[in-house]
């Protein structure tokens, strides 16, 4: 007799990495992109729509439902279990259509509540993508602000942190990988705090559109069959009530335009994301960062010194994947071919997907930087090098503009570029220029340590605050 597969065994055979090597990250995602969530938001879809057509006095073919009785309907969805999605996937064997059969299974379920209510107003007037639309709208609203909003406010915490907490601690700049006028480590990391923080409050502020209204969007059936019935407002207060927007004029399909936007959100906060990795990951390279060192782990396989920085390169990586599919994701479902294809409806379902490495991306993010430590002592030494202060060239030469001496920048150009200059150079340079004895003071006292303008209050003013302490 062989062993029961354990949750391991389920891991080592899944195809995706998701349901695999990272299975303990993904896990939550299971309520909003599974085979079984989509099920059961449908079902949700199938019930509501139900109990709306009852609550119409309009609507004749269904009498007002008790709310004794409502209860027990909604229970249908609020009690979905993995049993009721092994029977849907029964009747989907023999109806190839995974829409009809979770038809089929409200049927079943709503006649077992009730044997007097009528079963064939299930489904009324209803197009597949009348069910689908909705409850994808619904898995992708309550997944954004119940799981992945607090992710990213997780990851973008700790970023803030660093940047109120060193916004005063100067650090060598580097533009086009050369060293340049200095900065504060806390400045730079407010950047990407403030930039995340933006996209966030776009999600934020995202909204979530459905539809129901038919075969092509124009209710030809609801008003054939009831012509008595206000379906505009019918549809519309039934949308507004699942607390989605209304998209009034629609093909068969809701024009995914919605979720166009969405991902181009996702697209924006993972390209800040990979642009902060790689930041960080050569800040670790040239010690601006340490990490720290955890028992037992190992960074490479012949290389017993090694600490490598694996948790930025595994979000980075992630975060390609995510975008990848977000970008074609985010192409593809606003167009369909006239009224209606299928193109949308298999590409969709790799939303789970794309959603999950973003979510494996931030798990790594978040380890990374518990582990990172500032390195004040290797930031000092590139600022206090005998052999660094030609990065304050642009302090003397902005202050010779300023006095009317001629040529200052290309003075200055001369004497520092390409070159490694020291203190002594500057020196002799101040000491040479015909300068009053203010302005040659100021100069005197600059060095590369207090060149850093106004970076520590560019923090203080517009970086997001910091989170309090245990939040």
């Amino acid at each position: 007799m062989k062993d029961k597969p354990t949750e391991t065994d389920a891991a080592l055979t899944a195809v995706t990495p998701i349901d695999g090597r990272y299975r303990a990250r993904t896990r939550s995602l299971e309520a909003y992109f599974s085979e079984f969530a989509l099920i059961r938001y449908r079902v949700r879809v199938e019930i509501e729509w139900y109990l709306s057509l009852a609550a119409d006095p309009a609507i004749d073919a269904l009498k007002p439902i008790a709310p004794q009785l409502a209860k027990k309907l909604r229970a249908i969805y609020e009690e979905f279990a993995i049993a009721d999605a092994r029977r849907v996937k029964e009747l989907e064997a023999t109806t190839n259509h995974d829409v009809k059969a979770v038809e089929y299974f409200v049927k079943e379920r709503v006649a077992a509540v009730g044997s007097k209510l009528p079963v064939e107003m299930v489904h009324f007037a209803c197009t597949s993508e009348d069910i689908n639309n909705l409850a994808y709208a619904l898995i992708l609203q309550e997944f954004a602000a119940n799981d992945l909003t607090p992710r990213i406010e997780s990851a973008i915490a700790p970023i803030i942190k660093l940047a109120h907490r060193y916004k005063s601690l100067p650090m060598l700049a580097r533009t086009h990988g050369q060293e340049a006028s200095p900065t504060t480590l806390g400045k730079e990391m407010a950047i990407f705090a403030t930039r995340l923080t933006r996209q966030l409050a776009q999600l934020k502020r995202q909204e979530f559109l459905g539809k129901l209204n038919g075969a092509v969007g124009n209710f030809n059936a609801h008003h054939f069959a009831h012509p008595e019935v206000d379906w505009i407002a019918h549809s519309q207060n039934f949308v507004q009530r699942l607390g989605l927007t209304w998209n009034p004029l629609t093909t068969q399909i809701e024009s995914h335009d919605f979720i166009a936007e969405l991902f181009g959100i996702m697209m924006r906060i993972d390209a800040i994301l990979l642009g902060f990795c790689r930041d960080m990951w050569s800040y670790i390279s040239i010690g601006y960062f340490a990490q720290q060192v955890v028992a037992g782990e190992t960074g490479s396989s012949v290389m017993p010194h090694k600490v490598n920085p694996i948790d930025f390169e595994n979000c980075e990586g992630n975060l390609g994947v995510a975008n990848a599919l977000f970008a074609h994701l985010a192409d593809k479902l606003p167009i369909s071919r006239w009224q209606r294809d299928l193109t949308d409806s298999t590409a969709i379902r790799s939303i789970g997907t794309a959603f999950g490495h973003m979510v494996v991306a931030l798990a790594s993010l978040e380890r990374g930087l518990a582990r990172a430590e500032v390195n004040e002592p290797r930031i000092a030494e590139d600022l206090d090098a005998e052999q660094a202060w030609e990065v304050v060239a642009e302090a003397i030469q902005t202050l010779m503009r300023r006095h009317g001496l001629p040529r200052p920048y290309e003075t200055l150009k001369e004497l520092t570029r390409g070159r490694r200059i020291d203190r002594r150079v500057i020196d002799e340079f101040i000491a040479s220029l015909p300068l009053d004895d203010s302005a040659r003071k100021k100069l005197r006292e600059l060095n590369p340590r207090s060149y850093v303008g106004l970076a520590a209050k560019l923090v203080e003013r517009f970086a997001p605050p910091a989170p309090k302490s245990g939040g």
